[in-house]
């Protein structure tokens, strides 16, 4: 297995890398203002904050996808200059990312490839299987990227990362698809390369987990940071309040009457014919007004395809195999559902939940021009229509953007997910 490199004892001699001043302006939307952060050898540093507080662009441009506009990076002591990943990459920065960078026409070989030196593509099917399983995030060699669920995704992006024996690793959200026992694995590999001289820079909204394996925390609200601390030291909620500046109310399930069926599955059955897939048999299931239902499992082994069944991006034979709101609905496709009171926000936000390119409103009205909200008449569209949804949405849901209409690519994780879950509601 490739381990990161600790350079002859570096990781005794002071930061690794240091953040000192950096701003970022995009228009007038300032999303870092004069931060200052501190990585160490042999420490996994958290990065907390609320979506939108500027912890995506600031790991950007550690990791040279973005430039700042004031500020410097130093390596080891030295300002140096991150001009692009490929740059960050050869001083040994890696980083997943929450939104993935992978070609779904590709398999996973080739996609993990694509960031390696040549020296290191020689057997590489074979050592993906084999590191992937020894880190316990098992990845299939030849299987297309197309063909897998966003838990198997990101674990691409982490074993794609970790072969590239990284000095300094920034993971950005990365169990936020993960299972509990694949975040498990995921935890012990950190730690184990933290001990071997790797700095791990670990964005999370899960505060047990970085009181579990963080040493230090950097806090940041609105572009700056407001808090340094020791997270083992803190309580989820003492975290939470200096994340948000107040005190964080809980969360409780209110009792509910359980009303009529609204969603009713029986016997469904998909075939597959992708020997990558899983196929759906026999798969019944009621599900009633004044009750969430949760379907639970390691990641591929059928949900994907449940979605798509229940969604309407695949049909199945049998009209009642799916029935929403007493209407059949097995062999209707999504607008049809949609037009019987169904929403959908599925698992991929980037790409499948919203189109990357296109605008917020342009989203929007992807998803809405034919179910009675008038965006569209007479084949005309109605961008005022569309706006008026985006900012009933973005105020409702505390969309943080910097701008009124930009493109869904441009959001932080958490804010794209906030604009999709609200379109949908």
């Amino acid at each position: 297995m490739l381990n990161p490199v600790s350079e002859n004892g570096a990781a005794a001699e002071g930061p690794l890398l240091e953040a000192v001043g950096i701003t970022k302006r995009f228009g007038n939307f300032l999303a870092n203002d004069q931060v200052d952060l501190t990585l160490k050898p042999r420490e996994i540093h958290a990065l907390l904050g609320e979506n939108g507080a500027g912890k995506s662009t600031l790991v950007k441009i550690i990791y040279g996808a973005l430039q700042p506009t004031a500020g410097e990076i130093r390596w080891k002591g030295k300002p140096t200059a991150i001009p692009n990943p490929a740059a960050a990459r050869r001083r040994g920065i890696g980083m997943v990312f929450q939104h993935f960078s992978l070609f779904d026409a590709l398999t996973v070989t080739e996609n993990i490839a694509l960031a390696l030196p040549k020296q290191l593509r020689k057997g590489l099917a074979a050592t993906i299987e084999q590191d992937s399983a020894d880190y316990g995030l098992p990845l299939r060699a030849n299987a297309l990227v197309a063909d897998l669920s966003v838990g198997e995704r990101q674990r691409i992006e982490i074993v794609r990362c970790l072969l590239q024996s990284p000095r300094l690793l920034i993971m950005d959200e990365p169990t936020s698809v993960l299972t509990p026992h694949e975040a498990d694995h995921l935890f012990v590999t950190l730690q184990r390369l933290a001990s071997e001289g790797c700095a791990v820079l670990y964005i999370s909204h899960r505060l047990e987990e970085v009181q579990r394996i963080c040493h230090h925390a950097t806090i940041m609200r609105r572009g700056k940071v407001v808090a340094e601390t020791d997270p083992t030291k803190e309580t989820a909620a003492t975290l939470a309040r200096l994340m948000v500046g107040t005190e964080v109310l809980e969360v409780a399930r209110p009792p509910s009457t359980l009303g009529p069926v609204q969603l009713s599955i029986g016997s469904l059955d998909l075939p597959t014919s992708d020997p990558f897939g899983v196929s759906l048999k026999s798969v019944s299931l009621d599900v009633h007004g004044g009750e969430v239902v949760a379907i639970a499992g390691i990641a591929g082994n059928g949900q994907g395809e449940l979605f798509s069944a229940l969604s309407g991006e695949q049909t199945v034979e049998r009209p009642d195999a799916v029935v929403i709101n007493g209407k059949e609905a097995g062999r209707l496709g999504i607008t049809r559902r949609r037009n019987l009171g169904a929403a959908f926000i599925p698992e991929e936000r980037l790409g499948h939940g919203a189109v990357p390119g296109l605008k917020l409103s342009d989203n929007v009205v992807l998803t809405r021009h034919r179910t009675g909200d008038e965006l569209v008449v007479s084949g005309i569209l109605r961008p005022h229509k569309a706006m008026k949804i985006l900012d009933t949405v973005t105020a409702t849901y505390d969309v943080r953007k910097d701008a009124a209409n930009p493109e869904a690519r441009s959001l932080s994780g958490g804010n794209l997910q906030k604009f999709v879950v609200g379109r949908e509601v």
